[in-house]
């Protein structure tokens, strides 16, 4: 057969990775719902969901199954295209940064040279759905949550980028796997550890979550800029948000804490088991900190995150200068 060819082969195995890869994300990133519930349930000593199935397991069908069935109900004062396209773009673009995570040596939907700055374009994008979800509901409230998310995430990501300098610097290269490969002695994690805080920082700013959840605090807004969402277009913007959880969880153990390197276990049980780490610490840091006024959040961006990610930035350069003579 003349078109079996290595390359179509090669093609097929590749889009079949990618397709595992991704639906893996989704289902750990729904799955990731039912953990929160169950953890902060936990830590506040009262009962999670525990209901439908064993321990509560079954409650994510239970909700995807609702989800399904509540009326998509558009207001008639909305945009109705820009409406409708927003949380399609919020789900797309975080799901799309994790197509350059590698999850081992040969597990990753694509090697680019370029990934870091792949995702902080990526991130840079999703700013788009958060606004066309506010303006198009024509809502006030939607529309200060939008104006809300705008204003942190450009805030926040000029501290995601720089906070990443540091370790490109060192592994000399944009390449995750390069960067990964940086690590086989040393994760990063030990000479950029304020890098690895300003990342985290930023990371959960981007992510709109708590503390960091002005732009959709419900005492404040009434849910902000997707107020007037329901059905699946609520649905997607709820996934969306777990799955830039799981991403920002994986690029933290990609970059800082030596990606699938580790002893005894295979590779993937390694990476599988540090995300899981920084997922469930996501979920700590909500049950734990309080919501600080917007205000508060700005000012702790550029008085603190900023002072600290510049000098993570000239401690490496001096470091990287004084070991090369």
């Amino acid at each position: 057969m003349n078109w079996l060819t290595p390359e179509f082969i090669y093609i097929v195995i590749n889009i079949f990775k990618s397709i595992i890869i991704l639906l893996c994300v989704v289902i750990s990133s729904i799955f990731m719902s039912f953990m929160e519930r169950r953890l902060l349930g936990l830590w506040q000593n009262r009962y999670g969901p525990n209901r439908v199935g064993s321990f509560g397991l079954l409650q994510i069908i239970a909700d995807m199954i609702k989800m399904l069935f509540k009326e998509d109900w558009i207001p008639p004062f909305a945009d109705h295209i820009i409406f409708t396209i927003a949380p399609v773009i919020a789900f797309i673009l975080m799901l799309l940064v994790f197509t350059i995570i590698p999850i081992t040596a040969s597990w990753f939907v694509i090697d680019l040279n370029v990934g870091i700055l792949f995702f902080l374009m990526m991130a840079s994008l999703s700013i788009y759905a958060v606004l066309f979800a506010g303006l198009s509901s024509n809502n006030k409230y939607s529309l200060l949550g939008a104006m809300r998310s705008s204003v942190q995430t450009l805030s926040y990501e000029v501290f995601l980028g720089l906070s990443l300098m540091g370790v490109v610097a060192q592994a000399g290269s944009f390449n995750l796997n390069i960067i990964i490969d940086n690590q086989v002695y040393l994760w990063n994690i030990i000479p950029q550890f304020f890098g690895f805080l300003t990342f985290c920082i930023a990371g959960v700013a981007v992510c709109h979550r708590h503390p960091f959840d002005q732009p959709e605090s419900e005492q404040e807004l009434a849910d902000g800029y997707h107020i007037e969402y329901s059905g699946m277009k609520f649905g997607l913007f709820f996934v969306g948000e777990y799955v830039s959880i799981t991403t920002v969880s994986a690029l933290i153990v990609t970059l800082f804490f030596g990606g699938w390197h580790g002893p005894f276990f295979s590779p993937f049980i390694w990476f599988f088991l540090k995300t899981i780490f920084f997922m469930i610490m996501f979920i700590l840091i909500r049950a734990a900190l309080p919501r600080p006024r917007y205000d508060q959040i700005l000012s702790f961006g550029w008085k603190f995150c900023l002072p600290l990610t510049l000098i993570n930035l000239l401690l490496t350069a001096a470091v990287i200068l004084y070991t090369r003579q």
